[in-house]
């Protein structure tokens, strides 16, 4: 199964330093037949960049946690891994994302197909994203405009190979 992972740089340099990484609660995200389900209209192409922007909203989240921080004077980008996995369940819990799937084990950095990256035009923006998150989550109209300000920076393609000279290169 084809999963969009949510993750920070912090952990896009674990990847890279260990060659295998683990989900947050194992949570990622996929095409799953409920995200099928909700859309009456879409190709595979389509529903995927739902999940991949499902997960880069999930990304800012782990920006924002202090476990998942990046490390001093790294920059605050959102980082999406896409990698293809064989333990991947479907979740069935109404109150997550559509495309929300657990996995029980690492990652490893040969399963992994791309990461995207954000770009540092959109630091100021998934930095505002970051401190009203949660106040978008409850309603508030301005917070949610900010974090739409931060969704709306296009994610940068990297293949593996290029991530330890991207990493450099921060």
């Amino acid at each position: 199964m084809r999963v969009y992972v949510p993750a920070t740089l912090a952990m896009l340099a674990r990847l890279v330093a260990d060659g295998s990484l683990h989900a947050v609660n194992g949570t990622v995200f996929a095409v799953t037949p409920r995200l099928r389900e909700s859309y009456a209209d879409g190709d595979e192409d389509e529903l995927a960049d739902v999940a991949l922007r499902d997960a880069a909203l999930a990304s800012l989240r782990l920006i924002g946690d202090s476990d998942a921080q990046p490390t001093a004077g790294s920059p605050a980008r959102r980082v999406v891994l896409e990698a293809d996995v064989d333990d991947a369940a479907a979740t069935l819990r109404p109150d997550l994302d559509d495309a929300v799937v657990r996995l029980a084990g690492a990652i490893s950095l040969e399963r992994v197909i791309a990461a995207y990256v954000d770009n540092a035009a959109a630091e100021s923006a998934v930095l505002a994203a970051v401190e009203v998150i949660d106040a978008a989550d409850l309603g508030d109209e301005d917070a949610e405009l900010t974090v739409g300000d931060a969704q709306d920076h296009d994610l940068a393609w990297y293949a593996p190979q290029e991530l330890p000279f991207l990493l450099e290169l921060l």
